[in-house]
């Protein structure tokens, strides 16, 4: 029963991000977007580093590349060095306080869109404007509500 648990509630969180993710937005907001698949990722991979690891996010990343129609391969090549990163680093993360994993998720996201900043810029579409980085704040400031979400989430599915 509980890998059953395990089995449902991760792969929904990455529904609910990806449906995040592609929910449209105004003008005026679209740089404000959070990587929700990013953080989801990144949450799961400090949690159960054994279930969620560098196969995933490359998986997911070829997911966001087809949804988005972007170059195949350049999601997966961000999420894959950050997902390892965040490997490497798993154990001091966890014990990290909210607001010090906070900086830690500003620091992945702002690498995850550097290398996608340097992908874009191998072939010719970088985007014109500094407010792309802005994302990377508004991750930062999101962390803490869905980490606390995501606690509650795993209490309920008694997740340990």
């Amino acid at each position: 029963m509980r890998h059953r648990r395990y089995s449902i509630l991760i792969p929904v969180t990455f529904l609910i991000a990806f449906i995040l993710t592609l929910l449209p937005m105004p003008a005026w907001t679209i740089w404000c977007r959070p990587a929700w698949i990013l953080m989801i990722l990144m949450y799961w991979t400090m949690t159960f580093p054994y279930r969620v690891n560098i196969g995933t996010a490359w998986i997911i990343g070829i997911f966001i590349d087809v949804l988005n129609g972007t170059l195949l391969g350049e999601h997966a090549l961000a999420l894959t060095v950050v997902s390892y990163l965040v490997l490497r680093m798993h154990s001091q993360l966890r014990m990290f306080p909210l607001l010090q994993q906070s900086l830690c998720v500003l620091l992945f996201t702002l690498l995850y869109q550097f290398i996608l900043f340097c992908v874009q810029g191998f072939i010719g579409e970088l985007p014109r404007t500094g407010l792309y980085w802005l994302s990377s704040v508004t991750s930062m400031l999101l962390w803490p509500w869905m980490v606390t979400i995501l606690w509650d989430c795993q209490y309920r599915f008694r997740m340990t």
